[in-house]
């Protein structure tokens, strides 16, 4: 089979690249995976471990809420225990930003039209430049501007970009570019058109998400409907999956959502079927047990887990290893594309197991010559 395969090249648009941290965001940079925790910021030990959790699930780069003086005062103390950038999330209050700023948060998550006049605009720019600092402009559908809700009379495409047009030259007319943009709304029709409208007046990297998009169910369905058209347009440069879950669920969905568009690979992808009566072993329970199992294992890797030799042979056949169902207890493992050894039903799950950690250390120590 050829390995070129131009119905799945995905061309990206063409944004200058920004710096959050030491974290690239834009140009020809890997699209990043973000969350935000969820712990009162003041209490600093729980949000140092949500961080490190979220930096084990692979986050690239984490928001904290800075809704008030408590939560900057001690925010030097979360950047210093943790590895990734921080974005320093701020409300309205044009104070928390220079705070935020000082106290080494990598970005400023604003929106321009909130905090105040544009010399409190200016203050807010000197301190990011002098920290390093970027700022992403935050425009949300639930809260526009008046002036905006009045002259389209609700939330619309047209209104998202507006106030994001308008942002932008609040930041450029103090000289500041080090910008990134996110037109989020909870309706995913709202949200995919305001993208769309905004990549076309500029070239600032995008913050993708559907904001508020409701339980972990739903809402990595709305996430995957309005961040996979859009990602898969070209459009993205950094995603959070906002989820009313734990965070770390958040980083899971965004690096599979990625991995599914082949935009960013990141643990193992296990390829399974849906089960049915020709399944020669309990198929839903073994590949629970085995991504379960697995989760710990950052290196990509495909991997297929079939019930029988319908489809299991040739989807095995494209991943590095695969286990299709067989007869009498007797189960097939495929490696490197081609039947290799048959497994007992007792010994099956462990065996495919050790199986992908001993590939994973093999593809680790390769990239490492």
């Amino acid at each position: 089979m050829s390995s070129i395969r131009p119905w799945r090249d995905i061309e990206r648009r063409k944004t200058r690249r920004i710096m959050v941290g030491n974290v690239p965001v834009g140009g020809e940079s890997p699209i990043t995976v973000q969350s935000m925790t969820n712990t009162p910021t003041p209490d600093v030990q729980a949000t140092i471990n949500q961080i490190r959790a979220l930096e084990d699930a692979g986050a690239d780069i984490v928001r904290v809420s800075c809704p008030d003086e408590a939560s900057t005062q001690t925010f030097d103390q979360i950047v210093k225990a943790v590895s990734v950038p921080l974005v320093a999330d701020i409300h309205f209050n044009y104070r928390r930003a220079l705070e935020a700023a000082d106290k080494g948060a990598a970005c400023l998550r604003i929106n321009p039209g909130n905090i105040g006049s544009k010399e409190r605009v200016g203050e807010v720019v000197r301190a990011a430049k002098a920290n390093g600092c970027s700022i992403r402009i935050g425009v949300n559908g639930g809260s526009l501007e008046k002036h905006l809700l009045e002259k389209y009379g609700e939330p619309c495409p047209e209104a998202l970009v507006e106030s994001a047009l308008n942002s932008i030259k609040m930041l450029e007319d103090w000289d500041f570019h080090d910008i990134k943009i996110s037109v989020k709304a909870s309706d995913v029709f709202l949200a995919v058109a305001a993208y769309v409208g905004l990549a076309d007046a500029c070239d600032y990297p995008f913050h993708l998400g559907i904001t508020e998009a409701g339980p972990a169910r739903l809402g990595t369905v709305k996430s995957a409907v309005g961040l996979g058209n859009l990602l898969w347009s070209g459009i993205g440069d950094t995603i959070r999956v906002s989820l009313s879950a734990d965070p770390v669920e958040e980083i899971h969905v965004g690096f599979d959502l990625l991995k599914s568009l082949g935009l960013r690979h990141r643990g193992v992808n296990i390829i399974a079927c849906p089960s049915c009566s020709r399944q020669g072993f309990d198929v839903i329970s073994v590949v629970t047990e085995i991504e379960e199992r697995v989760a710990h294992i950052s290196t990509p890797m495909d991997v297929s887990v079939l019930g029988c030799v319908v489809n299991g042979p040739g989807e095995a056949a494209q991943t590095v290893l695969g286990l299709t169902g067989g007869g009498n207890g007797r189960h097939k493992v495929y490696m490197g594309g081609k039947p290799d050894h048959n497994v007992s039903d007792a010994e099956m799950v462990d065996h495919f197991v050790s199986l992908i950690e001993q590939e994973a250390e093999k593809i680790e120590a390769a990239t490492k010559l």
